[in-house]
């Protein structure tokens, strides 16, 4: 469901009910009759509808986090605040940017809609920006020819769809200021072959056993989980268009299951 066009759908219809009743309607009315339902709630929720659209299309969106693509950041059911400005002013709806106010960071974690159905979510750590060149070879990331240097930081186990316990080695990497953990599995290849789809610029790629190389193309970035033998990204269905972009995660503001995580920043 397009939540935005519903939210401009109904603002749209009662914005338009308010207008008519109070350019036509209440005259003919009088000020001794009450009005009709189907004029009172109409009224009543037109201005919560408007704020509400208002702040979403251009301040703040929350998103829930439906997989553990980007653990240990993001758990599974955090609920999170998307800033929508950070990356420069959009139409709602369309997503057409009227004003450049930023650019994605390297180290970034960032909504988009995912290219191949832009009626997705997708939520990923920006790691190649336009022009990079990017290698994943054996576990090990570099960007514009620079190793990315991590550091071991213990073990990291959890328990995924199907109820299947998974242990991974955790450790902290650090893309430009932001310094963050990821979790690699040893067992498992750097890329899955077989799982690399047909997408645009896939002609800037090149796969072997041990990896791939890419460079972005301009207007493009690059994604990762940090998550990183869990995580369906740039590596199988390609680069994120800026037209793309929802905006910048900044903070965990609700979780059920883990009440310690409300009012973390995102990093």
């Amino acid at each position: 469901m397009n939540f935005a066009l519903v939210m401009f759908l109904l603002l749209v219809l009662t914005g338009a009910i308010w207008l008519l009743d109070h350019f036509v309607l209440r005259r003919g009315r009088g000020t001794d009759r009450p009005e009709p339902w189907w004029i009172e709630y109409p009224k009543s929720f037109f201005p919560v509808i408007l704020v509400v659209f208002l702040l979403r299309s251009f301040l703040v969106e929350p998103f829930k986090i439906p997989s553990g693509s980007m653990l240990p950041t993001l758990l599974i059911g955090d609920y999170i605040l998307v800033n929508k400005f950070t990356y420069g002013i959009r139409i709602p709806i369309i997503n057409v940017k009227v004003a450049d106010v930023g650019r994605p960071k390297r180290g970034e974690v960032m909504v988009f809609r995912y290219p191949e159905d832009p009626s997705l979510d997708y939520i990923k750590r920006v790691v190649g920006l336009p022009g990079d060149r990017i290698e994943y070879r054996d576990k090990r990331l570099w960007i514009n020819g620079d190793e990315i240097k991590i550091v071991p930081d213990g073990e990291y186990n959890y328990i995924e769809a199907g109820l299947n316990f998974v242990g991974t080695r955790r450790f902290l990497e650090k893309l430009d200021e932001h310094t963050h953990a990821i979790l690699v599995k040893s067992d498992v290849p750097a890329v899955q072959l077989g799982g690399v789809h047909m997408f645009p610029f896939r002609d800037k790629c090149t796969y072997n056993e041990a990896g791939f190389a890419c460079t972005v193309p301009q207007g493009h970035y690059f994604m990762m989980g940090d998550n990183r033998d869990s995580s369906s990204d740039s590596r199988y269905w390609g680069f994120v268009p800026d037209a793309n972009i929802v905006g910048k995660a900044f903070l965990i503001w609700w979780n059920f299951d883990d009440f310690k995580r409300i009012g973390h920043s995102i990093s």
